[in-house]
C-alpha cells in the first residue's frame, strides 16, 4: 500500500508529500490564495495527462519509435451544478515523429491502459476517517 501526506502549511496553501517529494498546493490569487501551487483539482487533471504521457512514451519506446519530445496536454471543465465536479478532460497528444494508422491505434490502445484514467471509469472506494488528535498527558 502507497501513502500520501497531505500537511497544511498556511492559509489554503499545503504541502503534499509522495515518497520523497513535496508539491506544493494553493488556490490561485483569484480564489483568494497564495498562487504558490497548483490546485488540486489542476494536480487532477495533470496527473491523468501525465500518465497518458507515460503510456504513450511506452508504447513509442517499445516500438522503436521517437519518443522525445512527445507532449500531452490536457483541457478541462468543471460543471455547472453542485456537487463540484471536474466534468470534462480533454487529452491531447503530440508524439514528435509522424505515426502511421496503425501506430496511432496502437498507441492510443497504450493510452487507454493508463491507470488514473482505469480509476476514473472504475472508481476507487474512498474512505474519509477522522482521526482524533492525540491527547495530552
Amino acid at each position: 500500500m502507497s501513502e500520501v501526506l497531505v500537511v497544511h502549511r498556511e492559509n489554503d496553501a499545503f504541502a503534499v508529500l509522495v515518497r520523497d517529494h513535496v508539491i506544493h498546493v494553493d488556490q490561485p490569487y483569484a480564489a483568494g490564495g497564495m498562487d504558490r501551487g497548483p490546485t488540486a483539482v489542476e494536480l487532477f487533471v495533470a496527473s491523468l495527462a501525465a500518465c497518458a504521457a507515460h503510456y504513450a512514451r511506452r508504447y513509442l519506446a517499445r516500438h522503436g519509435l521517437p519518443a522525445t519530445g512527445l507532449e500531452v496536454s490536457a483541457d478541462f471543465a468543471m460543471g455547472a451544478g453542485s456537487p463540484a465536479r471536474v466534468s470534462r478532460v480533454d487529452l491531447r497528444l503530440r508524439p514528435p515523429a509522424r505515426l502511421s494508422d496503425e501506430q496511432i491505434k496502437g498507441m492510443m490502445a497504450a493510452v487507454g491502459r493508463c491507470t488514473v484514467h482505469n480509476s476514473l471509469i472504475d472508481p476507487p472506494r474512498i474512505g474519509v476517517h477522522l482521526e482524533s488528535e492525540a491527547q495530552a498527558a
